[in-house]
């Protein structure tokens, strides 16, 4: 256990692009510099980053690195280092987008957001005076693998020297995902070690296969403020918030039926905000639509009521499932 005054300051971390080069796995890589990180949070990173944040060659499913869940009709792809699903399959349906062309990593299946949903006001945690990137440190830090099988497995997060910089709290942040026939479940389960209460807004980004001839066909029930035919999915994309009202009905034109729901714990929910977003055809990835189910819209760490506040020496579960049925 990290004691909360045990680490001195450093500075902060800056990722941008430099040069392409390739990797000891035979990808293309985009190498990222890392300004200002110790040389721990370095080390891990550059190895991460040769080895999964690339763009590949092929990732023809399955690759080395998934590991496979199997139920009747229903497969799930997992990277569990980078607590990514990289594939859910229902028959002939590939629900979850696999970027095939490009190797993106980052418009690929289902990241987590964690332990924020997209941007802070300027990039700050204002309470604490620190930087979080985009989305948070979740798909970034290495994840650990507790127990696997054919139908589950359960991965890992604590907090470390690197996430005790920008995040000075006392974590566990578990991850079981679980196949059934048709069904994917994605437990998330946050501990809290500290002895103070900690504040944290997560949010899960689905990235779901639609062609984009088919966008503006496709309807969605239990959003009654967004209609595909209200954007041309080309100049005009969506990039909204919605309520998020705990399912919501997906049909998708020539694959089928997606329920996105979440499910209540002890009686309670945490999902609020459904984001729903999109690339527009220039983009070598866009055919797919996002609706992403988070504790809240943009900014939520930095908003006490729209964010979970989990108290000291507790934990705050999340349960999300998609259930997809094919045509």
């Amino acid at each position: 256990m990290f004691q909360g005054n045990s680490y001195a300051s450093s500075p902060k971390l800056s990722i941008c692009p430099t040069i392409t080069k390739r990797n000891s796995f035979g990808y293309s890589v985009r190498m990222l510099s890392l300004v200002g990180l110790p040389e721990f949070a370095y080390n891990i990173l550059k190895v991460r980053m040769e080895g999964h944040f690339a763009m590949a060659d092929n990732i023809t499913f399955p690759t080395p690195r998934e590991h496979v869940l199997t139920s009747g009709n229903t497969t799930i792809g997992v990277i569990p280092e980078i607590c990514l699903i990289t594939h859910f399959q229902t028959g002939p349906w590939q629900v979850l987008y696999r970027p095939m062309q490009t190797g993106n990593v980052k418009r690929w299946g289902l990241p987590l957001m964690i332990p924020n949903f997209s941007r802070l006001n300027n990039g700050t945690f204002q309470e604490i005076g620190t930087r979080l990137p985009i989305h948070g440190f979740g798909r970034i830090l290495p994840w650990t693998t507790i127990e696997q099988d054919q139908t589950h497995i359960v991965i890992q997060l604590s907090n470390s020297k690197a996430t005790f910089q920008e995040y000075p709290y006392e974590f566990t942040f578990i991850v079981n995902i679980s196949v059934e026939e048709e069904t994917l479940t994605y437990a998330l389960t946050m501990e809290n070690h500290s002895n103070e209460n900690m504040p944290i807004a997560p949010g899960f980004h689905p990235y779901f296969t639609v062609a984009q001839s088919e966008k503006k066909n496709v309807t969605v029930e239990g959003l009654p403020e967004f209609a595909a035919t209200a954007f041309d999915w080309v100049d005009h994309i969506p990039d909204n918030p919605y309520p998020f009202p705990h399912q919501v009905t997906v049909q998708v034109p020539e694959s089928g039926t997606l329920i996105v729901k979440e499910l209540p714990q002890k009686g309670l929910y945490a999902l609020a905000n459904m984001q729903v977003w999109s690339e527009p055809p220039s983009k070598p990835d866009h055919d797919f639509i996002c609706f992403e189910p988070t504790v809240n819209s943009e900014d939520a760490l930095n908003r006490p009521a729209d964010r979970l506040n989990i108290e000291q020496h507790s934990a705050r579960q999340i349960v999300l499932q998609l259930h997809a049925n094919p045509l």
